[in-house]
């Protein structure tokens, strides 16, 4: 990125500095992604990405650009598409990390470059080998050099809980003396609580010089199971920013929960008077929903805002109190969120307007082409069901991903199992280049020798980590969605589809897989390259 670039970049505006509006930095795709189980591919981020603008982020990092060919590529590829957002890369306090976060989101209209340096005396010692000294030197070299190719620079004194606050607060002067515009401390262990926050925040604004010209951020994690409570006591003493993911995902135990915190400032406006977001609340639903897909980790169904059971009520007591009024039980509405209430919805003489409707009640607004196409499967869906409802409706919508669209398609699927017995598949399979592959394998069950059946057709040698199959929706009708998580040379891979036949939805998963391999492999000799570390 030249000077003349950064200049321009700088123009487009520093972060707000009102103090009644709550940036939302959205880390799902860094901080998030960087979970075991969680990993994503760049088609995967992209679409990911497109979802979170929908949503209203404000800032949205979509990756830590040095660390390998691929994240430089999956966030250079969201800086040229996606708009809205501010378009944020990681680095640490180094040239070639800076430089490769520059050149990532050069193609962004609004940009920001996040560096980061540990600061606690833990780190210093042990993972630094840094003097106080330093640990500021290497901060104010590394925010003035970012400076050179962004205007709006973010530093992050890694482990800041941890960190002496009399030190922490010179850290920050030295930053923002340098022309840092966001200053962000991290619970980066998960260690602090509501009360401790509160104090630090509130002692850093009042003790760290050039606090009035910077946003003051949060970025907290869930070890103890208070990094939400924590962010909003951080609102609470001045942060005017928090770091947090969708659906809570994040290192160890995750980071804080977007939904969560943005639904709290709203339910609770009482206690943070003023304070808003520029998220879409309605689009909550089912922005968590597409992550669950894309990653193929379920959402508990306990879970906070998004959960099924988050609106659900059993209880006869509470059932009671419902018919009565709604405030009894219910302190925000489902539709707040993007659920709808009634859930039984469809049917096979449904026409495509009124699927269209659902699709957009349910906070999925899709083009013609995308619409064509779920409405095609909807029909077939139909055909075989009495009744959709609207999780089957959902799982059409964010189950179109590209990586698995082919080339490899299900033609022929046959599969027995006996009592005290093995049981036996044959599938029929067919590629995009005119292949036809028939293959037949016997396993412990009808899943297991499909899945044998299905590798041996595609040429491909899995080892299945887990595979789960959960009803989508009620009644001995309802779509199975299969969720298989593989093994292949050394890399994680996952895959995830539906049917109304549990042994087929095993297929197409596992197929699903198989697609994401010949993706890649025709993917990667032209994707760009960045330094790795």
């Amino acid at each position: 990125m030249t000077s003349e670039a950064a200049v321009e970049n700088s123009s487009e505006g520093k972060p707000e500095l009102g103090q009644d509006r709550v940036l939302i930095f959205d880390t799902t795709l860094r901080d998030g992604e960087q979970a075991p189980g969680f990993s994503m591919s760049r088609a995967q981020k992209l679409r990911m990405a497109s979802a979170l603008a929908d949503l209203g982020v404000d800032i949205l990092e979509a990756g830590f650009p040095h660390a390998s060919d691929d994240d430089f590529s999956s966030v250079r590829a969201i800086a040229t598409s996606v708009r809205g957002p501010r378009i944020c890369g990681l680095a640490r306090c180094q040239q070639g990390d800076i430089e490769s976060v520059a050149r990532a989101i050069e193609p962004a209209t609004k940009g920001r470059i996040h560096i980061f340096l540990a600061t606690s005396p833990l780190h210093r010692e042990f993972k630094l080998q840094m003097s106080r000294q330093q640990v500021i030197d290497t901060a104010v070299a590394g925010v003035e050099r970012a400076l050179g190719y962004c205007g709006d620079v973010e530093f992050s004194a890694e482990d800041a809980i941890r960190t002496e606050p009399d030190f922490l607060a010179e850290v920050f002067s030295a930053v923002i003396a340098a022309g840092a515009t966001t200053v962000n401390v991290p619970d980066t262990v998960g260690y602090t609580t509501p009360i401790e926050i509160a104090e630090r925040f509130a002692w850093l604004r009042a003790n760290v010089r050039g606090a009035e010209s910077v946003v003051f951020s949060a970025h907290c994690h869930d070890d103890l199971g208070m990094a939400v409570a924590n962010s909003l006591a951080a609102i609470s003493a001045g942060a005017r920013q928090v770091e947090c993911t969708i659906n809570g995902i994040g290192e160890r135990a995750g980071n804080a929960a977007l939904e969560e915190i943005v639904m709290a400032l709203r339910v609770r406006s009482d206690r943070f008077a003023g304070l808003t977001t520029g998220i879409r609340a309605k689009r909550l639903h089912a922005t968590a929903r597409l992550l669950a897909q894309i990653t193929g980790q379920p959402i508990a169904r306990n879970k906070a805002i998004i959960g099924e059971n988050a609106f659900a009520h059993e209880s006869g007591i509470h059932q009671h109190g419902m018919l009565k009024h709604r405030g009894t039980y219910e302190i925000m509405h489902a539709e707040d969120v993007g659920f709808a209430r009634s859930q039984l919805v469809l049917g096979k003489h449904s026409g495509r307007h009124a699927l269209r409707e659902r699709l957009s009640m349910l906070g999925h607004e899709l083009d013609e082409a995308a619409l064509d196409e779920v409405f095609v499967q909807f029909k077939t869906l139909a055909d075989r069901k009495r009744e959709v409802f609207d999780a089957d409706i959902e799982a059409l919508a964010v189950g179109r991903d590209p990586e698995a669209a082919g080339p490899w398609h299900l033609s022929h699927l046959h599969a027995t199992s006996h009592v005290d017995s093995s049981a036996s598949a044959s599938v029929r399979l067919t590629h995009d280049d005119g292949r036809v592959v028939s293959e037949a394998a016997i396993g412990d069950g009808p899943v297991d020798a499909v899945l044998r059946a299905v590798s041996r057709a595609v040429g491909h040698e899995f080892a299945v980590e887990e595979f789960h199959i959960r009803a989508l929706s009620e009644g001995g009708d309802a779509q199975g969605q299969a969720a298989i998580s593989v093994i292949h040379e050394g890399r994680e891979l996952r895959g995830q589809a539906v049917s109304t036949d549990i042994v087929e939805a095993a297929a197409k998963a596992i197929l699903e897989i198989a697609n994401r391999i010949e993706h890649v492999a025709v993917a990667r000799p032209t994707e760009p390259t960045a330094i790795a570390h």
